[in-house]
């Protein structure tokens, strides 16, 4: 059994893992200007840029291109990035880059773009369709750099080595993990994520959040993962509500997207739980935005989760990080503190609200069951079980 790690930080040393880092991480205001000069020292001649309509707007890929086209480098842009991508999608990202004969791909944009670009990258240089590739280390062949640049705090996809990509005919999300495709270079420049919807800025930071709290308590964490867990929780948790009052405060949002790159790593070094195990299914069945499904969860889980002893203690730990704002009768209680969290950001009351109905818990609780984060969740999760969560989430 593991120790304790909320009451016992002797033991953490000890605590056994094997971090291999293969991202060059680069933070700061304005960073995204350095891309060209980041690309040439990897060698890169001609890339293509993988974005969406949103970032193009935004500006954010005109400044790209700029940097990129000053250090002599050709840029082919897709701009087709889909929220939450399938393997399709990936195909036609694909033939773009083929017929480019690029030798680099940068992701710019949220957690879709930066997975679009590493699945094309599965693809392109190792050939098949993204199912070849679903599960761990599948690929055979090298891939070819990759930057990426998140304009969101959210989904931490810049600091790992898994695409998400959905099926197109199960509408499962595959998870295809490789080390070959994390990203060279990741740059994290919190100007680029002011931009951002109130609404984007909403689902993705309580997504970071949840990526923070599942890392912390799953059965894979580990001396590393855990202190990233912590720090990414401290720094989400409380950046966040600023943000939402003042979405222009450049030092909150870069708070968030530090928790957020945090959190991925601790992910890529533990993994998540029963939360986004109960996210998925609304997503594939429901339609809901995974970071709406996932908050929608998140407290539920926190819940169930609480009645395992290293767990709670876990919790306990985090829950010191919570600003007094968010606590309940002035005691960080950390279920209630997420739901005023929620509040905050204007989610929904319930999964009721959100048009899911009871009828459909069986089925949601059923996939919910088969998920693969789900094996990593520190209390064991049976589809009755996620029966009882999602009606909790139902009613709350």
């Amino acid at each position: 059994m593991q120790p304790d790690i909320a009451n016992n930080e002797s033991a953490v040393p000890f605590w056994n893992f094997d971090y291999q880092p293969r991202t060059r991480i680069i933070y700061g205001e304005n960073t995204i200007d350095r891309v060209g000069d980041l690309a040439r020292e990897l060698g890169l001649r001609k890339v293509m840029l993988v974005t969406d309509a949103g970032i193009i707007k935004a500006g954010h890929v005109e400044r790209a291109q700029r940097s990129l086209q000053a250090a002599g480098i050709q840029v082919t842009v897709f701009a087709d990035a889909k929220e939450n991508p399938t393997g399709s999608s990936v195909e036609v990202c694909r033939q773009v880059a083929s017929a480019a004969a690029i030798d680099g791909i940068i992701g710019l944009g949220g957690g879709s773009a930066m997975d679009t670009a590493k699945g094309c990258n599965f693809v392109l240089t190792n050939g098949g369709t993204m199912r070849d590739y679903w599960g761990v280390g599948k690929a055979t062949r090298p891939m070819l750099p990759l930057i990426a640049i998140p304009t969101t705090a959210g989904t931490g996809s810049e600091c790992q080595s898994a695409a998400l990509i959905v099926d197109d005919e199960t509408h499962q999300k595959m998870a295809c993990l490789d080390r070959k495709a994390a990203a060279k270079i990741a740059i994290l420049d919190p100007t680029l994520t002011v931009s951002q919807p109130q609404r984007v800025t909403a689902y993705t930071g309580i997504d970071a959040i949840a990526h923070s709290l599942e890392t912390a308590v799953s059965t894979k964490r580990n001396a590393l993962s855990s202190a990233l867990s912590r720090e990414a929780f401290r720094l989400c948790i409380n950046a966040f509500p600023e943000v939402l009052q003042d979405p222009a405060n450049i030092d909150a949002r870069g708070r968030m997207l530090l928790g957020a790159s945090m959190a991925g790593l601790a992910i890529e070094n533990s993994m998540l739980g029963a939360a986004h195990a109960a996210a998925n299914p609304l997503t594939a069945m429901h339609g809901l935005v995974h970071g709406l499904a996932v908050g929608m969860m998140l407290p539920t889980v926190v819940r169930f989760n609480a009645a395992e002893e290293s767990s709670r203690a876990a919790y306990s730990d985090l829950a010191e990080s919570v600003p007094p704002a968010l606590f309940q009768n002035s005691h960080p209680d950390l279920s209630c503190s997420l739901q005023k969290v929620l509040e905050l950001a204007n989610f929904p009351g319930s999964l009721k609200d959100c048009g899911v109905t009871a009828d459909s818990v069986p089925s949601l609780a059923a996939d919910a069951a088969k998920q693969w984060t789900a094996t990593f969740n520190p209390r064991r999760a049976s589809a009755r079980d996620f029966e009882q969560i999602y009606h909790a989430a139902l009613a709350s």
